[in-house]
């Protein structure tokens, strides 16, 4: 039986690329934030909000700020509600402004699409090397099994169209908790802040009809206290769900945006491989 010598002219069989993860750069763990957010806010609210000078002898406020502090221990807790919905915010339009790429999204598309009709593949790439982001990520990635397919003999059409679909979706997939990372802590903040901003004006409302079941004459002075406490809340609540709404609807927008952009130029890459093959 003769031995079996190495063929040392084949060549090694390529390694498919795979994506090990999105792009994009975020927060990955929101709870530090809140942490972090908290102890700034019990800061603020022990040495600037609760400081001597805000207040006269009588420990009446004189201020705005001495007002804030007559809101109660609701107030940190509703100010770390505001500075989470704040820090997240801007670490959203920071991520999603990487995931946007470089250069304007309809004409990274539009590129793409003129590169395609031409059958330019390497112009294609060329383009997402220079826009990068989400989008870009999810175009390489299907130019890339598009270059396969064209070269795959194996493979039927129609198995070749659904394995580039296949590439898409996944890519898409990847890239998509990335994008929408941390939003859903915005949105449950929305409603969160107004409760807790409710249960400080309750807190505040009791205490009033306390000093005004006080025997004798209303004590004011704790009547003061408590509609103070109560006001604050309410303008802290309302505060913390408003912005927050905005700051959801404004990036959701933003991520169907890419995502329709992402959509149609997968749909362009299958559409152009059935049709010139």
């Amino acid at each position: 039986m003769e031995n079996q010598k190495p063929n040392v002219g084949a060549k090694p069989a390529q390694k498919q690329p795979k994506n090990e993860g999105s792009n994009v750069r975020g927060i990955k763990n929101a709870f530090l934030v809140i942490v972090a957010c908290f102890i700034v806010a019990v800061c603020l609210f022990i040495f600037w909000f609760g400081h001597d000078m805000h207040f006269d002898e009588a420990g009446h406020p004189q201020d705005l700020w001495g007002t804030v502090y007559k809101g109660g221990f609701i107030v940190p807790i509703l100010q770390t509600l505001f500075l989470t919905v704040i820090v997240l915010s801007v670490e959203r339009w920071i991520a999603l402004s990487s995931a946007k790429g470089k250069g304007s999204i309809s004409k990274f598309v539009a590129g793409v699409k003129a590169c395609l009709k031409k059958n330019d593949i390497a112009g294609a790439q060329a383009l997402c090397a220079k826009q990068k982001g989400s989008v870009a990520a999810v175009v390489s990635a299907a130019l890339v099994r598009y270059e396969e397919m064209d070269k795959n003999t194996t493979l039927s059409k129609e198995q070749k169209i659904a394995t580039l679909q296949k590439e898409v979706e996944e890519a898409t997939a990847l890239e998509m908790p990335a994008l929408q990372q941390n939003l859903p802590i915005v949105a449950t903040l929305t409603t969160l802040g107004t409760l807790v901003g409710l249960l400080g004006t309750v807190i505040g409302m009791i205490k009033s009809f306390q000093a005004l079941a006080a025997s004798g004459a209303p004590d004011s002075t704790e009547l003061s206290t408590g509609i103070s406490e109560a006001l604050i809340n309410t303008a802290f609540g309302i505060a913390t769900g408003a912005f927050a709404v905005i700051s959801y609807n404004f990036y959701t927008n933003k991520i169907d945006n890419l995502t329709y952009a992402i959509d149609e130029i997968g749909f362009s890459i299958v559409q152009t491989f059935a049709a010139t093959h």
